[in-house]
């Protein structure tokens, strides 16, 4: 479980980050989960964006998301959201 100064502290982290994925009319499918799984492994932070065509929430699919790959969700703000997992491997983001 995040604090909030830590949570904060991921969030500016997050501003320089580009989305990298985006959840579209398929849903989250077991390809995208790979994918998230393995851009948390390497990045600790990514940042996912939820198309209009989409038939789940931002919110929905980002819960949906760090229950299955067991991270936690720093934000959600309109379509747009933030997930963080510490990388086994690749350690790079010294929470505070």
């Amino acid at each position: 479980m995040l604090t909030g100064k830590q949570r904060s502290y991921l969030r500016s982290i997050a501003n320089t980050v580009p989305t990298i994925f985006q959840v579209g009319k398929d849903g989250i499918s077991n390809n995208m989960i790979k994918q998230v799984n393995d851009a948390l492994e390497a990045r600790e932070v990514v940042k996912g964006n939820v198309l209009k065509n989409s038939g789940i929430e931002a919110r929905e699919a980002c819960e949906e998301l760090a229950e299955t790959l067991n991270a936690e969700i720093v934000q959600i703000i309109g379509n747009r959201f933030v997930l963080y997992r510490e990388s086994a491997e690749n350690k790079v983001i010294e929470l505070p």
